[in-house]
């Protein structure tokens, strides 16, 4: 839209657009250099509270794909960036007095003082008006008078708050204070320092922003700012005292603040980011927590995805819409690597008796960005020592390493998680179940399970549901255990038995999940009489009588599983399915001694995990898979999930499965990338079982890194095997790996290296802007 105008409520029409930006920080000035660049005849005002040279904070740290973005958007700022940067390649993490450091990683830092000077230099040399100590006029009011009105106001938006029934933001406080201080040196990589104090851990987050100065954060968990008596302190003694507590890390130099305060962050997400012709940019729509240093990453990188939309969009309204839908997605995995980075470091106590090299390692792939195979590129003398230090034969990636439990010896970490195929007939699996839990133990995973396996025909989920609960499902099911073991040496197979509960009675999946049949339904049973959804069949509740029925098919079931020849047991009580049913407050309402507290909810399921173990052969595993959170509010917490696994471990449980969610309809889940790990990693943690998790966990490399930082001990991967049944002989393959930790079968040794492929063009850069040549 170079050289294009409007009037107030228009687009395109004969006169010049007029955009006012609340907030001088650097994604207000940015957006405005950027807008005033594109078209020199617009008029843009940008309003700041603060005087030129008021800051908050010290340095500031973008990404090499950021400053692209502006070298290709306005080499003017670019050059002037690069001439003040300051660049390392280093990860320092100092802990117990031990420093690792890991090379590499590329960052580059300046002052946000002089990142402000450089932006209104070159809004100045535009023609932006910059008001500064001037309070913007009301969003509504600069409404009416401008085309556009971005609110670049911050973490604490005004303009956010005013329209708040328009924007819904949300905003989540986390367990966390601290602190922006800075030092006059540099440090000379970016530091991580853990001091273990009589109060508890603290941490200091530094890195150079200039030759002689270098940024300084100090965090603690709000119990351990609280017992320490930070509250107690004003600002100069709050500097002082950090200063003494890391010392060593300073070198004994002192701190100085800038209006520093002890606060805690907040994460902000907004279901909109415009509102007629007013937007959202930077912190007033997203944050992002500073242990990933994106906050001003994402609000230049916002600045610039605006600027490229109202270039291309026809109107101003189809403008903002796609600003919006090019960047929330973008924001969302920051946002989602950022949650994982501040929750590691709120749960800081976890890890704290890790070995030195895991923990630095753990430490260094927290946020799940940075991965075993990306380190191992950056710096693999440093990976090299972690998988010395785990026990990684050499030449042996994590995943390709053996684990135990009890009698059985994985050959791998790999696990074909259990996945309901709905292909029996009458609880009999067929031939379609032979192949496919063939093709997945051929494929090399350690370990592969079977569906949800039931215990009677009412405990179905779908007519097409396998079962073993008849001597006839039983020899079908010894057919596929005995090819199994045959012909795939090596690998284990896995029964996982359980019983629908109130979420029975259902279609076939592709015909409507978790949708009532039309007919031929039978009869539900629940701990509660609760429908699944509005529409469903009410179970009836469970009698003591009854109690024991079930109890006994679970162990008839796992008597036939033994016979049958699998290799271990899994007790399924996740997903809302009957023993998830009486584990979760939300299902559970009961008022006798199998409803209420959490040591009677959990009553029956240990009756029949104790009733199923006494008839499973001693020597194989029993696991159990739980649901660690109903992803909705009153239902089973993550505190509570660590004491549902110490209770199974208790009673002889050798791993747990950790899932979460499917317990009720109106759930609210927070997909991601691994997104259910961090509640595998606290149960493995805090109650010492050995965990497999799962969930969205797709590639080897997350699989090598996360069992090689110690956050779970097998990995579960299902849709992985649905699109590649040999997932683990080819991630054999692709790694270069041909050890005892993955065997191909004779006939298909001749693919086992990686087929070559052609050659493809990496993409052009996104944000490129045709720019007029302004000479400025």
């Amino acid at each position: 839209m170079a050289g294009a105008v409007t009037v107030p409520g228009g687009w395109g029409a004969p006169e010049a657009l007029r955009v006012a930006v609340i907030g001088g920080g650097p994604g207000g000035l940015y957006a405005a250099a950027l807008l005033k660049r594109l078209d020199p005849a617009r008029e843009i005002t940008v309003w700041e509270r603060n005087a030129p040279d008021d800051t908050f904070g010290f340095g500031v740290v973008l990404s090499d794909e950021t400053l692209g973005g502006i070298e290709h958007a306005d080499p003017v700022v670019y050059a002037a960036l690069q001439e003040e940067f300051v660049r390392w390649d280093d990860i320092d993490i100092v802990h117990r007095g031990v420093r690792h450091s890991s090379g590499g990683h590329g960052f580059a830092a300046l002052g946000r003082r002089r990142l402000l000077e450089i932006l209104h230099d070159r809004c100045r040399a535009l023609g932006v008006e910059l008001r500064f100590r001037a309070e913007a006029p009301a969003a509504s009011e600069l409404m009416s008078s401008y085309d556009l009105v971005v609110a670049a106001d911050g973490v604490n938006s005004l303009t956010r708050g005013a329209d708040a029934h328009v924007f819904r933001p949300h905003v989540v406080t986390h367990r966390c204070r601290y602190i922006w201080l800075a030092a006059d040196f540099a440090f000379d990589a970016f530091r991580f320092e853990i001091a273990e104090t009589e109060h508890g851990a603290m941490q200091l987050h530094g890195y150079p922003y200039a030759a002689d100065s270098s940024t300084v954060i100090i965090e603690m968990r709000e119990e351990v700012w609280q017992a320490a008596g930070f509250e107690e302190l004003d600002e100069q003694e709050s500097v002082e005292r950090c200063a003494k507590i890391f010392a060593d890390a300073l070198g004994g130099r002192t701190l100085r603040s800038n209006k520093s305060a002890w606060i805690n962050f907040r994460t902000v997400v907004n279901e909109r980011w415009s509102s007629g012709n007013l937007v959202l940019l930077g912190d007033a729509a997203h944050t992002a927590h500073f242990s990933i240093g994106s906050g001003t990453k994402l609000a230049v990188e916002d600045a610039l995805a605006l600027a490229a939309c109202l270039e291309e969009q026809p109107s101003l309204e189809q403008a903002l819409v796609a600003y919006e839908q090019e960047r929330r997605p973008v924001v969302a995995s920051t946002q989602r690597a950022a949650r994982a980075s501040l929750e590691w470091f709120e749960n800081l106590n976890l890890y704290l008796d890790q070995p030195a090299r895991q923990f630095a390692f753990n430490l260094l792939t927290r946020s799940r960005r940075v991965t075993h195979d990306n380190l191992r590129l950056r710096d693999a003398h440093f990976t090299a020592g972690v998988e010395r230090e785990f026990g990684c034969p050499p030449g042996t990636p994590p995943m390709f390493t053996p684990f135990r439990l009890r009698g059985l010896t994985l050959r791998n970490r790999v696990v074909v998680s259990p996945m309901d195929m709905y292909s029996a007939v009458d609880g009999v699996p067929g031939d379609f179940h032979l192949v496919h839990l063939g093709a997945r133990a051929l494929g090399g995973a350690g370990l592969v399970m079977t569906e949800m396996v039931c215990v009677s025909a009412e405990g179905r989920i779908t007519p097409g549901c396998a079962g073993l609960y008849t001597g006839r499902q039983a020899e079908a099911w010894k057919r596929i255990t005995g090819f199994v073991h045959a012909q795939a040496p090596g690998a284990a197979i896995g029964v996982q038995l359980g019983h629908s509960g109130r979420k029975g009675s259902t279609k076939l999946m592709w015909e409507g999940m978790d949708e009532p049949l039309e007919e031929g339904n039978w009869p539900l049973v629940a701990a509660s009489p609760i429908p699944y959804k509005q529409h469903s069949q009410t179970p009836r509740e469970l009698g003591r009588a009854q109690l024991t029925d079930i109890r006994e098919q679970f162990t008839a079931a796992a008597w036939r599983a033994a016979r049958c020849g699998f290799d271990l047991l899994e007790l399924h009580c996740a997903h809302g399915y009957l023993l998830s049913g009486f584990l979760s407050p939300l299902t559970n309402r009961r008022t006798d001694a199998y409803g209420g507290s959490l040591g009677r909810r959990l009553r029956f399921p240990l009756e029949v995990f104790d009733s199923v173990r006494s008839v499973w052969p001693q020597e194989r595993p029993m696991t159990v898979r739980i649901s660690a959170t109903d992803w909705a509010e009153g239902g089973t917490t993550a505190d509570e999930a660590v004491e549902i696994a110490r209770a199974f471990a208790a009673h002889g449980a050798d791993a747990v499965d950790v899932s979460t969610g499917q317990v009720v309809a109106d759930e609210q889940p927070e997909y991601g990338r691994s997104y259910q790990t961090p509640y595998a990693d606290r149960i493995r943690r805090e109650t010492g079982i050995p965990v497999i998790a799962v969930g969205a966990i797709s590639s080897w490399d997350d699989v090598n890194s996360l069992i090689l930082a110690g956050r779970a001990d097998l990995c579960a991967l299902a849709r992985p095997h649905l699109y590649d049944p040999h997932w683990t002989l080819h991630a054999a393959a692709e790694q270069g790996y041909t050890g005892p930790g993955v065997s191909w079968p004779a006939p298909y040794r001749a693919g086992n290296r990686r087929p070559q492929t052609g050659r493809t063009d990496a993409p052009k850069p996104r944000l490129t802007l045709g720019l007029p040549a302004l000479g400025t």
